[in-house]
């Protein structure tokens, strides 16, 4: 993924520093067994690596620590030139990006110079090596290994000159001039990185974007959306396609060019950007709920007529913007680290990687824009088009009240509590039960109309789910839910009271300090007010019972990056500038001297995952 993701991150996934496991046995051996001084001799420094693990090369990119080989001082014997066998570029978990690797065995070559004064007898040679270990969970911490092999000097030895055999090339040798520190870091999506294989990824991010949880629940309104067009279905999914490449490419250039990477994901928690999309969902609502009609100005309605009537197209494109920016309260996460990616490497990926995770964030959308046009085709559908106009306007103005709860979370005004956004929620989903029973008089049904099982059955459902919300009003778990409506004020703080967890909040050098004075790991959590990960992950996954035992073993602190004030700029420039990601949640564990012992970034619903991410961290 991105070779931003830092030099710090060397450390980062590292284990504690009294982990005494190393992966990497080494063993060496020198060829010819005699030797004449003066002459020349070939050292195989062989590295047996345990399955399931790596090892780098002495020239991978910036990321992990490079491996480095060499000869102890000797007075008889030094070493003139080293080499690697070619490694295995792949992508590695752990630095999110591409390196250069060894897996079961590498074997580095060292020519040595034997002095031509150095004395008939015995010679040992002792190799170094220092090197870094990593599974595709966990990485050790920098280790350095000797290891040594005889050989007799003789100077009545004829000996053959060194061949290295093929399959191998120069090793970097001496240590770098700057610091693992200060090495520029690693970019996926860089120079070294196939441009398909950046395409494939941003692609993927688009496809996988679909399923975020505010994307995923416009699917209806979208074919709602489309079941009224009149025609050309294709034309207008199409269309509301190509807008939302268009807008999506423009829209992330800007932002990037304007405020960097960082600058994206905070678009999806902008209380000018939530207050906006709010209005929107609220005057789409209203209209399905036959308030009034939304059209275009009548001017423009004119000349987009005398434009060879391009109404409903232009209508198709502002759909598709509107869709651009509601989405960006979830797919910030997939942008931000794209364009982060994209931006430092050559001038066409940013525009090309940010069009093709459009282009799949859109397809769903456009093929289901084929759909209204099957169903023209089908038998008569009677009155359910008005129907499903009116449920989805009740629908919408639930979806506006997320919204509104990202800008009172995001500006702590604290208007809307959970008590109050669940009272409203609970109202609005009963009126379209209330509506398809027949309660409800509204457009669509007739007084003396019969209820179909099909209505009954929905118009349950939506009452039934309705009144499963009361519990969550007095505090108690909503499970999936949770990351849409605002905490009770006794488990703010990723899980709170209920979880029996203490959380700091803003104050890293604070937390940093007190796990230093209490001996304990620093849990750092990267997080934001209307980041919906963010809030599944502490209100579903902090608060397992196995969970919050291993949390309870370490100090806790919450760093948001999506507020208004200035701790949030703080955290965000501490996130970006040490950690080289942008995406939340991100999770860093570290212990009293700073040093950075495991770190994970996203969502992660497997508990048996996240428990093993607790622990390398220990």
């Amino acid at each position: 993924m991105l070779r931003t993701l830092t030099i710090l991150f060397a450390p980062a996934v590292l284990l504690g520093q009294a982990q005494p496991r190393d992966p990497v046995k080494w063993t060496l051996e020198v060829e010819p067994a005699s030797a004449a001084p003066g002459s020349k001799v070939l050292a195989k420094f062989k590295a047996t690596i345990e399955p399931g693990w790596h090892l780098y090369s002495t020239t991978t990119p910036a990321g992990p620590i490079p491996t480095k080989i060499g000869l102890a001082e000797n007075p008889h014997a030094k070493a003139a030139a080293i080499h690697q066998p070619t490694p295995e570029k792949r992508h590695d978990p752990n630095f999110q990006n591409t390196q250069e690797s060894y897996e079961h065995q590498a074997v580095f070559l060292i020519e040595a110079d034997v002095s031509a004064s150095a004395p008939a007898g015995v010679l040992e040679l002792t190799a170094e090596a220092r090197y870094q270990a990593c599974s595709d969970r966990e990485c050790l911490r920098l280790r350095r290994k000797t290891a040594s092999a005889k050989i007799t000097l003789d100077p009545g030895v004829r000996t053959l000159p060194v061949t290295i055999p093929s399959g191998y090339e120069p090793a970097r040798t001496g240590e770098s001039k700057t610091s693992a520190a200060s090495k520029p870091p690693a970019q996926f999506g860089g120079a070294k990185e196939p441009l398909g294989s950046f395409l494939l990824l941003a692609f993927g991010f688009g496809l996988a974007a679909v399923f975020t949880p505010c994307v995923f629940p416009m699917i209806p309104m979208t074919v709602s959306y489309f079941l009224q067009r009149e025609s050309r279905h294709a034309l207008h999914g199409g269309v509301f396609a190509l807008g939302m490449i268009v807008l999506f490419t423009g829209l992330g250039l800007l932002i990037t060019a304007a405020a960097g990477p960082f600058g994206v994901v905070q678009l999806g928690s902008s209380p000018w950007v939530n207050g906006f999309i709010a209005l929107v969902f609220f005057a789409f609502g209203m209209s399905m709920l036959g308030a009034f009609e939304l059209t275009l100005p009548t001017g423009l309605l004119t000349r987009m007529h005398e434009a060879s009537g391009r109404g409903g197209v232009l209508g198709s494109l502002l759909m598709g913007l509107t869709f651009s920016l509601t989405s960006f309260a979830c797919v910030g996460p997939f942008v931000g680290p794209l364009l982060a990616a994209s931006v430092q490497g050559e001038k066409a990926r940013p525009m090309a990687g940010m069009a093709v995770f459009a282009a799949g964030l859109a397809l769903p959308f456009f093929l289901l824009s084929l759909f209204p046009s099957f169903l023209k085709k089908m038998p008569r559908s009677g009155g359910w088009l008005p129907r499903v106009k009116v449920v989805m306007g009740w629908v919408i103005l639930a979806a506006m009240l997320y919204y509104v709860s990202n800008v009172d979370r995001v500006t702590h005004l604290g208007l809307l509590s959970r008590e109050k956004f669940l009272a409203l929620w609970i109202a609005l989903f009963a009126m379209p039960g209330l509506y398809l029973l027949g309660l409800l008089r509204m457009d669509g049904i007739r007084t003396e109309e019969h209820v179909g099982p099909w209505r009954a059955v929905c118009g349950v459902a939506f009452l039934a789910f309705s009144l499963s919300l009361i519990p969550g009003m007095s505090g108690s778990s909503l499970g999936e839910l949770e990351p849409y409506v605002p905490a009770a004020e006794n488990t703010a703080g990723g899980g709170g009271e209920r979880a029996g967890l203490e959380w700091l909040k803003d104050d890293f050098p604070g937390a940093l300090a007190k796990a230093k004075s209490e001996g304990k790991p620093l849990f750092a959590s990267f997080t934001g007010y209307a980041c919906t990960n963010c809030k599944w992950m502490k209100r579903n996954m902090f608060t397992k019972p196995e969970v919050s035992a291993a949390l309870k073993e370490m100090v806790l602190v919450e760093l948001y990056t999506d507020g208004t004030d200035t701790a949030s700029e703080q955290n965000q420039k501490l996130q970006e500038g040490r950690f080289q990601t942008v995406s939340i949640p991100h999770y860093v564990i570290l212990d009293g001297n700073d040093q950075v012992k495991a770190s994970l970034v996203g969502l992660e619903r497997d508990t048996a995952k996240f428990l093993e991410f607790l622990r390398s961290g220990k």
